[in-house]
């Protein structure tokens, strides 16, 4: 088994969730009492928070390789990135280390390709759903057609991320609210939609819509143990 190595703590409510699908697939595949070899260097997020909305990625980017040297260094084989939003600096990641990186955006469209969806929606925080990063990637290497919703909703759902989930808060108004924009999206066409962002599964999962939601934590966490083993 490879160790995976994770850069967590943005936000850790959402490494939470990394943690215990990584174990569980684990668990699944090898039975007994196996679990997952994992280097974990959880990060304090309230500077990362603040060079984000300062547009200092620079910033952030220094913070996150030295987190991914340290994971190497601990013995990882390869490492994750436990957010959506900070993939933006995944290139500096990528140049500053000897490891693979395996890219949330890649584990995502590979799922969305192999489901048939051309045409997907895309929940996350501003930086996400507003900058090229994400969606080029999912356009230009994978062919997908990427729709996010419009300015206000876009600007409700990143504030629900930053104000309430990060901080741990399941507020039923939030999940309604979520709930009418993948609903809005599947209107627009949407063939299914990208919970974009690590925390929002923790507030709408599949049994709340109709709409096929694609948990791009579930996701991420299926392919490092797909990696590992």
């Amino acid at each position: 088994m490879k160790t995976i190595g994770l850069i967590g703590g943005m936000s850790w409510e959402s490494t939470v969730g990394y943690y215990r699908e990584i174990n569980q697939g684990v668990k699944q595949a090898l039975g007994g009492l196996h679990s997952a070899q994992i280097v974990l260097n959880s990060v304090d997020f309230d500077p990362i928070e603040k060079l984000q909305h300062r547009g200092d990625w620079a910033g952030t980017a220094d913070i996150l390789t030295d987190a991914a040297r340290s994971v190497e260094s601990a013995g990882a084989d390869f490492v994750l990135i436990c957010t959506n939003t900070m993939h933006k600096v995944a290139p500096e990641i990528e140049a500053s280390i000897g490891i693979p990186l395996l890219h949330i955006a890649n584990a995502t469209a590979e799922v969305l390709v192999q489901d048939g969806i051309r045409k997907v929606g895309l929940l996350g925080t501003a930086f996400t759903m507003e900058q090229d990063f994400y969606k080029g990637r999912l356009s230009e290497a994978y062919g997908l057609e990427v729709v996010v919703p419009n300015e206000s909703d876009r600007k409700r759902v990143h504030e629900i991320i930053y104000n309430e989930l990060c901080l741990g808060q399941i507020n039923p108004d939030s999940r309604q609210t979520y709930l009418r924009i993948v609903n809005d999206l599947a209107a627009a066409g949407a063939e299914g939609v990208i919970l974009g962002c690590t925390e929002i599964g923790m507030l709408i999962t599949q049994s709340h819509t109709d709409v096929p939601l694609y948990d791009t934590t579930a996701i991420h966490a299926a392919k490092a143990v797909e990696w590992a083993l």
